[in-house]
């Protein structure tokens, strides 16, 4: 039976190896706790229904790996090894609570990850993070519960980084995600897919959440295995139900978003511009798969809209060849259904190239109306693009240079520094 140690215990244990092999193992560590946390929490939630032992257990699991794998090596499936000793400490803990032998016996036939095939999906969805989602996303969770719940559970963020991120205490935080564990125990809150009018009115809330996940993938400094866990469920969900056109947007605009992840940095690990990435390291299979998914769509959702303008991106030969044009009818479209600070953002850039920089400045300082955009950065980044769009190379530096202070990323950071770099001479 695994020892689940403390992660002090852990380090401690780590120390006595080589260096190399001590990082190799962190690292190692570090990805299964991105791809196979959220697999592993799923699993134990559907069997024992106890979000908290289900959490404690993937995080002790987590724990053992920095101390054993170190010493012991890799293993050659690190999900399947981790499901283990998270199962065997579950079992543990619900023999000592003596639980229904129900549970006992049903943990107890659970098989490693590694003998699992991917699961078929007919009518019922069978894959645990999509009903692990679909529970999130219950309409008796309140909002920010349904949020909150997610970002733990599904994206498996600490909490104090969900704090940081909705902007309140950790221990507000806290309190938070226990009432919603809480309430799905006393409302007796299925943990399944739903079926029929239930699915349809749950489906937004899940699109938003599959979104949410693959945006902490694909921003700058995110991690890649979420965006492409957002493009797996997605695809299960597409199958579950072909006839929805808001699902199949979705996919769409994450495998056309997602065609340009290998290009979007260059050989020395600097983020680069949509403008300046090589079209040639873009994955065309991809684009192609996206393509054929966004001609099924026939409603014109904000998934829809969005995916149309992510074709003109991955269908235009060079940045000149851009269909700015059908961009900005896009973001007007988008601006008319789903209004939305960033949004407005996005409607003046695309106006800016389709129309002019002064019809992007006019629209930017309409968006700034009312302090919206006050708190984002890129707000002024893209102030600085269409003022050096007009001319003004030095005052466009010193609002990259301005912005450049603001963001919290450092790959952002770079790029815009480097913008602002590039207009003087």
């Amino acid at each position: 039976m695994a020892r689940t140690d403390t992660p002090a215990g852990a380090h401690a244990g780590a120390g006595r190896v080589p260096g190399a092999q001590t990082a190799v193992a962190a690292d190692a560590v570090a990805a299964a706790s991105v791809e196979a946390y959220p697999r592993i929490v799923a699993t134990l939630i559907r069997v024992t229904g106890d979000w908290a032992l289900a959490e404690d257990c993937a995080q002790e699991a987590l724990a053992v790996a920095l101390e054993r794998w170190p010493a012991d090596g890799v293993p050659a499936n690190p999900g399947g090894w981790l499901m283990t000793v998270a199962r065997h400490r579950a079992i543990d803990v619900l023999r000592r609570a003596t639980v229904e032998r129900r549970k006992l016996h049903d943990l107890a036939l659970l098989t490693p990850v590694d003998a699992q095939p991917e699961p078929e999906v007919g009518q019922d969805v069978v894959d645990d993070r999509l009903r692990l989602i679909f529970t999130c996303c219950h309409p008796a969770l309140a909002i920010e519960a349904r949020v909150a719940l997610t970002l733990r559970t599904v994206c498996g963020l600490p909490t104090a980084a969900i704090a940081r991120l909705l902007l309140v205490s950790e221990s507000t935080m806290t309190r938070r995600l226990t009432r919603a564990r809480t309430r799905i125990a006393e409302a007796g809150i299925p943990y399944r897919v739903p079926t029929g009018p239930a699915l349809t009115e749950r489906l937004p809330g899940v699109l938003a959440v599959l979104y949410l996940l693959f945006t902490r993938g694909y921003v700058a400094d995110g991690e890649p295995a979420f965006a492409d866990e957002a493009i797996r469920l997605a695809r299960l969900l597409d199958r579950l139900m072909p006839e929805q056109s808001e699902v199949a947007a979705l996919l769409a605009l994450f495998l056309l978003q997602h065609s340009r992840a290998d290009a979007r940095r260059d050989a020395a690990g600097n983020l680069l511009t949509l403008q300046r990435q090589d079209r040639g390291r873009w994955d065309r299979a991809a684009i192609v798969e996206g393509l054929a998914v966004l001609d099924r769509v026939r409603h014109d959702g904000p998934y829809a809209w969005q995916a149309r303008v992510a074709a003109c991106h991955a269908t235009a030969a060079s940045a000149d060849a851009t269909d700015w044009l059908t961009i900005a009818g896009a973001y007007d479209a988008l601006a008319d259904i789903r209004p939305s600070p960033v949004i407005a953002l996005n409607r003046a850039v695309a106006h800016g190239y389709a129309y002019g920089p002064a019809a992007g400045l006019a629209l930017l300082d309409a968006a700034r109306a009312g302090g919206a955009l006050d708190a984002y950065p890129l707000a002024l980044a893209v102030e600085a693009d269409l003022v050096a769009r007009q001319g003004d190379r030095v005052r466009a530096a010193a609002l990259f240079r301005r912005a450049a202070t603001e963001v919290a990323s450092a790959a952002e950071r770079r790029v815009l520094l480097d913008r602002a770099a590039d207009l003087m001479p």
